[in-house]
């Protein structure tokens, strides 16, 4: 019975603990706390090319199709390479496969399969020029962008301006409320890049063009976008 008693207090001692523990955990849950954001807009010009060329090629033989890939892929290769610069026009090779036809009967009756080459960096005259001389492959892609630094740089100007315009509305708004300021509790910052209107979309051109012809450089125009940074967290009025 002795035990008994001791067990029962014991009990009662930790319920009661945990009264205290749920009471001051109410009274310490904040009071007076202000969620906001705020956000900070750079607009750029794009100067990053990304200019893909491709070709398709078919034959009744799998290891027929990848022959004629690899011999149209090494010629555009070749050619690319003679005008490669780092950061100005950078070769890559893109997309490499095949794939099957089929009749009616459901039979595999020959084979088919694209091979790509991508021509990527600032110097876009460079880039046409090239992709003009570049008689295995057509240009089937064009897609603009930001280079890393021109998004760097535009990161941390909106970024200044985002946390500016954070501390400034979270000031206006604690006068707003009666209260002389505030402290910063937490806060988030994000990035992401917009275009003003529709988002460009990749030009798809299947088969050379007179323009590609004779070594002339592919007609291309960059666009701007957006760099938007937002600010969001919460303070403490005071």
């Amino acid at each position: 019975m002795k035990n008994a008693s001791k067990i029962i207090a014991a009990c009662a001692l930790l319920t009661s603990a945990s009264a205290v523990f749920s009471q001051n955990g109410m009274l310490a849950a904040p009071h007076n706390v202000l969620q906001l954001s705020a956000s900070g807009m750079q607009q750029v010009q794009q100067d990053l090319l990304v200019l893909t060329l491709g070709t398709t090629r078919e034959a009744p033989d799998a290891a027929a199709v990848q022959a004629q890939l690899k011999q149209a892929l090494d010629a555009a290769l070749t050619e690319a390479r003679r005008s490669a610069q780092p950061q100005q026009m950078e070769v890559r090779t893109g997309a490499f496969g095949m794939y099957p036809r089929y009749g009616k009967d459901g039979q595999i009756n020959g084979w088919q399969g694209r091979a790509e080459l991508v021509l990527e960096g600032r110097d876009f005259a460079r880039i046409t020029a090239t992709a003009g001389k570049i008689a295995s492959l057509s240009v089937s892609q064009i897609a603009f962008d930001l280079s890393r630094e021109a998004r760097t740089q535009a990161e941390g100007a909106a970024q200044a301006q985002a946390i500016e315009a954070f501390k400034a509305r979270a000031h206006d708004l604690a006068r707003g409320f009666g209260f002389a300021g505030y402290t910063l509790r937490e806060v988030a910052v994000n990035s992401n890049e917009m275009w003003p209107g529709p988002r460009p979309r990749m030009m798809a051109m299947e088969a050379k063009s007179a323009a590609l012809a004779a070594d002339s450089p592919v007609p291309v125009e960059a666009g701007k976008a957006q760099v938007v940074v937002t600010v969001s967290g919460s303070v403490q009025l005071k």
